[in-house]
């Protein structure tokens, strides 16, 4: 095998270089696109619809594109299950902090924020803080779960979501906790605590598992 070399600022030896993408996503696969129009809740169930949620990747990344809540009272939230869906109340713990600022300056607050953060609660996660119904309000992030199916470990999870609360504020809230269980997760649901949810959720594998 040549040896790649840089020398004098040029590559030698070299057939292919991975994509920009490649290199930013960590080889990132699009796995599944569910989309929500004043829809209870979109699930990714392992086996079902053609949706992959095993051992097959090391980890799971799901992106919000707009997603809407149709109340202001409502708040869009995560819950796995261990059993294809059958019940989705597994106990997580997590730790919550924000920064928002407003559209006439005010704010500009960073916080440690407990009204979204669990501890061993078997509800939904928040993937938000606060939001509302109006027409161009939306909820757009990530969420990455780590090896959920491990039976050895518990399942941890990050996330970061931007939403407009209350339709003048852009708010930012990480979320990082984990699923306490060692059994496998096998699905996923994303849900409002009362309502519907309208938007787009995208399912990628990263990896595969080495």
């Amino acid at each position: 095998m040549a040896i790649r070399t840089a020398v004098n600022r040029a590559l030698t030896e070299i057939t292919a270089l991975p994509t920009a993408a490649a290199l930013v996503d960590g080889n990132l696969t699009l796995l599944k696109t569910l989309t929500a129009d004043n829809s209870a809740n979109l699930t990714f169930v392992n086996g079902t619809n053609d949706v992959v949620f095993d051992n097959t990747y090391e980890k799971y990344v799901f992106k919000f594109i707009d997603t809407s809540i149709r109340s202001n009272t409502e708040k869009l939230g995560f819950n796995v299950s261990i059993d294809s869906g059958s019940n989705y109340n597994v106990a997580k713990t997590s730790t919550a902090f924000r920064a928002y600022h407003g559209e006439n300056d005010s704010g500009g607050v960073l916080q440690y924020y407990g009204d979204d953060d669990l501890a061993q609660g078997t509800g939904l996660q928040p993937i938000h803080h606060g939001g509302n119904s109006d027409a161009d309000s939306c909820i757009s992030g990530e969420l990455t779960i780590f090896n959920p199916s491990s039976t050895t470990f518990v399942k941890h999870f990050i996330m970061k979501t931007n939403n407009n609360n209350s339709s003048t504020n852009s708010q930012v809230l990480h979320i990082a906790g984990y699923a306490n269980t060692t059994s496998a997760v096998d699905a996923i649901i994303f849900q409002a605590n009362t309502g519907n949810i309208d938007g787009t959720i995208k399912m990628y594998g990263v990896g595969p598992k080495q």
